[in-house]
């Protein structure tokens, strides 16, 4: 056990070394060494309380990268409350009443700005805060490559119209992934991020009051995922809980593990855009990846890591590009 942890540990550490080159770009590890250099152990802290106060928060505060770096780029566009002309990304479908984490980053900016002032960017702590949670709740670790700027503006249009909705055919992620740089290999290990969090019964009516969203692959004799449904249907049962919470991965809530795949082969995946990976694959390649994660959960744990710097570098501003915001809300007058 200890040698295999070391080996997964070891290939961690040099997929990270190669993100350098390969999409890494002028994003570097160690950013903060000299600038901030409690950069890191500041985040890591704050996000560490704020787990154990809400355990929920690991996985909230992961969901908010990947809503940020969809729109713009990762760039803390996310954060920027609406401002004269400018919408809020928070005021859009996908994220109103849904995303939370502000707060957390808030306070943790307010440390580092005491700390370093105007030094370290909201959009590298909500790197880093990503990083740790997934760890925190027992995922893997990696270096995250740093030196994001935060942007000027915010887009509200683009949060509507490019953040997968929870609904989603296989065939429109494989398109709106695309569109990110990111393939259908990417789009597999960071569906992965569903091992842990909690969705609202608005995101999954549509998968149990429609017959035939879920499909298995062995003999359900127990009649295992019918009774799934049965059990999310008492849950939502009409419009008045549309805000009621189920978690993403019925097994292991908690746990940041391999166990949303095996939801996946047994038709036990919240959301329509979780099922679809399956059910939906004609070709087999997606399934294929899918029972391989099922079975080995470092093979999971390495994929993600490399999906995760992968995405962490869309569209980022570095160098002169866009500023370091004072608080993550406003753009610096």
């Amino acid at each position: 056990m200890e040698i295999k942890l070391w080996f997964s540990l070891i290939v961690l550490s040099a997929i990270t070394t190669s993100a350098l080159g390969d999409f890494g770009g002028p994003l570097v590890g160690g950013f903060y060494k000299e600038s901030c250099p409690l950069a890191e152990e500041i985040v890591k802290h704050n996000v560490e309380v704020a787990v154990l106060k809400d355990p929920r928060m690991a996985a909230s505060l992961l969901r908010l990268q990947f809503h940020d770096c969809f729109v713009l780029g990762c760039d803390a566009s996310v954060f920027l409350d609406t401002h004269g002309d400018m919408l809020s990304e928070k005021q859009a479908t996908p994220n109103i009443n849904s995303l939370r984490g502000f707060e957390v980053i808030d306070y943790i900016k307010y440390l580092l700005e005491e700390a370093c002032p105007l030094t370290v960017s909201c959009s590298d702590i909500l790197a880093m805060a990503a990083r740790d949670s997934v760890f925190l709740r027992g995922g893997p670790w990696w270096e995250v490559l740093l030196g994001r700027r935060d942007s000027l503006t915010a887009s509200f249009a683009g949060a509507n119209q490019f953040i997968p909705a929870p609904n989603s055919s296989l065939e429109s992620l494989i398109v709106n992934f695309k569109q990110q740089g990111l393939d259908f290999q990417d789009l597999i290990a960071l569906s992965g991020a569903h091992t842990i969090g909690k969705a609202r019964c608005l995101s999954f009516k549509q998968r149990i009051v429609q017959p035939n969203m879920e499909q298995t692959f062995y003999v359900d004799e127990f009649k295992r995922h019918s009774t799934f449904r049965r059990i999310l249907r008492s849950q939502c049962k009409d419009s008045s809980r549309d805000n009621e919470l189920s978690p993403l991965d019925v097994k292991t809530p908690a746990y940041f593990d391999n166990h949303y795949y095996i939801n996946l082969l047994e038709g036990k995946g919240l959301l329509i855009s979780d099922n679809v990976l399956v059910s939906e694959d004609h070709e087999g390649e997606i399934f294929k990846k899918v029972w391989e994660y099922a079975v080995d959960k470092d093979l999971f744990f390495l994929d993600f890591v490399e999906s995760m710097l992968k995405m962490g570098s869309i569209n980022v501003l570095t160098g002169i590009e866009g500023q370091v915001r004072e608080n993550c809300r406003f753009v610096n007058i």
